[in-house]
C-alpha cells in the first residue's frame, strides 16, 4: 500500500487544508465534539465504515447527515426496523412486461454515503445484507454483481441501552466497521449554545465543501502515506497483546490490524504529515480495536470493559524508537 513515491509537502498541505474545511463544516452542527468529527473523517478517508453507538438525542444521526451534506455526492438514509427485508436494502430484480426481461432496481445502499439508522433494530438476516457491500463494494442479487458508487461509506447508528426490539450485531458485522465511536453528552456551555441555535443548526443548511471525485483523490493519497517497518511491527504487537490478554476470549483479527494502519495513514494526513507516528497508532487503538474484542466470561462478570482491557494491552507493548521520515519530493 505504501510502496509509492512519497507525497509532496504541497499535496500533504492541500489534503490537511481541505480536511480542516470539512471538519469545520461538520463542527458547525455537531458542537463541541471536534475529536469525534476528526475520527469520523479519518474513517471516511481510509475508506472504512463508522458505527456510532450512543444514547438517544446526542447527535449520532446529525453527525452522519452532516458528513453526507459536506460532500457533494449521493446519499441515502435507511431506517432499520424489525420488518425491513434484505431486498429493501440491496434492491430487487423485477420482470418488466414491456421489455419481456428482468430489470434490477437498486436499493438505497447504492449511494456514496449510506446512513443506516438504528441498525440493531433490523433482524440478523437484514443486517447481513450489508456484509458483502461493506467489504467488497458490490451487491449480488440473483447471481449478478452490481458495484456501488465510489467512494462508499456506511455510517450506522445504534442505541446501546434500549434492548427491547433490538438484535445484537454479530461479530462478523462489527468487524466490518473500521471504527466504533461514541459522541457522548455535551458540556454545559455547548449545550446552552445548542439551545440558542436549535432552530438553525441543521445539516440541511450546510453547503458542500467538496465532491466525490476529490474525496476519491484524497482516499488514494492516504494510501501513499509512509509507514516505517517498525510501526508495522508495532501494530501487529498491539493486536497480539489483545489476543494473549488473560481477560480476552477473542482478540483483534488481522483485518483489525489492517484497519489500524489504514486509519493511521489518514489520521496523519489530516494532521499535515505524510508519515505515520507511533502516537497515531496509539490514538486510534481504542476506536479501531475495542469493538473487535470479546471479553472472557470472568472479565464480564467483574465488570471489565473492552476499553479498559485494551488500555492495559497497549501499555504492555514497548513503543518503537523514532524512525526517519521519508524523503520528500518538491512537487
Amino acid at each position: 500500500m505504501n510502496n509509492h513515491e512519497p507525497l509532496s509537502q504541497q499535496h500533504v498541505q492541500g489534503f490537511a487544508e481541505l480536511a480542516a474545511r470539512l471538519a469545520a463544516n461538520v463542527n458547525a452542527v455537531v458542537l463541541g465534539k471536534p475529536h469525534v468529527v476528526r475520527l469520523a473523517l479519518t474513517a471516511f478517508f481510509a475508506q472504512g465504515h463508522i458505527l456510532l453507538e450512543d444514547v438517544p438525542g446526542v447527535g449520532k444521526t446529525t453527525l452522519a447527515r452532516a458528513i453526507a451534506a459536506s460532500v457533494q455526492g449521493k446519499w441515502r438514509r435507511i431506517q432499520f426496523t424489525p420488518d425491513l427485508l434484505p431486498a429493501d436494502v440491496s434492491g430487487v430484480t423485477i420482470f418488466n412486461q414491456a421489455t419481456r426481461g428482468f430489470e434490477f432496481h437498486p436499493g438505497p445502499v447504492f449511494a456514496n454515503i449510506v446512513i443506516a439508522d438504528e441498525i440493531n433494530r433490523a433482524s440478523p438476516k437484514t443486517q447481513s445484507a450489508l456484509l458483502e457491500v461493506m467489504e467488497e463494494r458490490n451487491v449480488t442479487v440473483d447471481g449478478v454483481r452490481h458495484p456501488v458508487p465510489q467512494p462508499f461509506l456506511v455510517v450506522a447508528t445504534q442505541n446501546p441501552v434500549e434492548m427491547d426490539g433490538t438484535y445484537r450485531l454479530p461479530e462478523a458485522q462489527l468487524d466490518r466497521f473500521l471504527v466504533k465511536l461514541s459522541i457522548g453528552y455535551p458540556d454545559e456551555a455547548v449545550e446552552i449554545e445548542v439551545l440558542r441555535g436549535a432552530t438553525v443548526r441543521s445539516p440541511e443548511g450546510l453547503d458542500p465543501v467538496t465532491d466525490t471525485n476529490t474525496v476519491g483523490e484524497m482516499v488514494r493519497m492516504a494510501q501513499r502515506v509512509h509507514i516505517a517497518d517498525p510501526l508495522y511491527a508495532y501494530a501487529v504487537r498491539l493486536a497480539a497483546a489483545t489476543r494473549t490478554h488473560p481477560q480476552v476470549r477473542v482478540g483483534v483479527s488481522p483485518r483489525g490490524v489492517i484497519a489500524l494502519t489504514r486509519a493511521a495513514c489518514a489520521y496523519a494526513l489530516i494532521d499535515g504529515r505524510g508519515w505515520v507516528l507511533p502516537e497515531d497508532l496509539k490514538a486510534l487503538a481504542e476506536p479501531v480495536f475495542a469493538h473487535r474484542i470479546l471479553l472472557s466470561p470472568d472479565a464480564q462478570v467483574r465488570g471489565a470493559t473492552a476499553a479498559q482491557v485494551l488500555h492495559e494491552a497497549v501499555a504492555s507493548v514497548p513503543v518503537p524508537l523514532p524512525t526517519g521520515q521519508p524523503a520528500r519530493t518538491g512537487v
